[in-house]
């Protein structure tokens, strides 16, 4: 019972799309109307309000934290404990990415699953960040940036010698994340993609 309430508690928070409730706040429109069409912290970026832009990837990041800090802190310690938070990874991923109050058309993930690496371990979500940052700084694409960071995240968690579960959580991830991106992926290989702090110029792409 308690791994089910954690696991349902950590899908419905990952659901909160920050994307959407900051650009409420801020009196812009909504992100899912322009640049690509996905409620996070890039596409934000794109409306050129920074601090939306900020609070956004802040937001997501948060309840990935959020989530699985809370799950270490009060499952068990034992293999079934392992089991949950490795589960409450996933479902506050997975509600980024599926959430039930957007009609399960939701984020591409990255900053929540920041969020939960740096939950898990502090230093593997720091690699993780820091390789996305360095993929950014050259190559000025999100998208490239976020498959190259979701692909060392897994070998990040094996070499830090985490838990099984652990790693395949993460594995599953960051799966997940690259297949969110396969849009993304395409334009990268044709030079139609949009890089970092590039406005919105036309309505969302269906």
């Amino acid at each position: 019972m308690l791994t089910l309430i954690f696991v349902v508690a950590a899908y419905l928070l990952g659901s909160v799309s920050f994307a959407v409730v900051t650009s409420k706040a801020f009196g812009m429109a909504d992100p899912r109307t322009y640049g690509s069409g996905n409620p996070g912290a890039t596409n934000v970026l794109r409306s050129g309000k920074k601090l939306a832009a900020a609070l956004t990837l802040l937001g997501d990041a948060a309840k990935g934290w959020l989530a699985v800090f809370l799950a270490i802190k009060y499952a068990p310690h034992d293999a079934q404990g392992l089991l949950l938070v490795a589960l409450v990874m996933l479902a506050v991923f997975l509600g980024h990415v599926f959430p039930i109050f957007l009609k399960f058309q939701g984020g591409k993930g990255v900053a929540t699953a920041l969020g939960v690496l740096l939950a898990l371990n502090g230093w593997i979500g720091l690699a993780v960040l820091g390789t996305w940052l360095l993929v950014a700084l050259v190559f000025r694409y999100s998208s490239l940036s976020a498959v190259v960071a979701a692909s060392a995240a897994p070998v990040y968690v094996m070499l830090s010698h985490m838990r099984p579960e652990m790693v395949i959580a993460t594995m599953l991830m960051s799966a997940l994340l690259i297949w969110r991106h396969k849009t993304n992926i395409k334009k990268l290989m044709t030079g139609r993609e949009s890089k970092i702090g590039s406005k919105k110029d036309k309505p969302a792409e269906q």
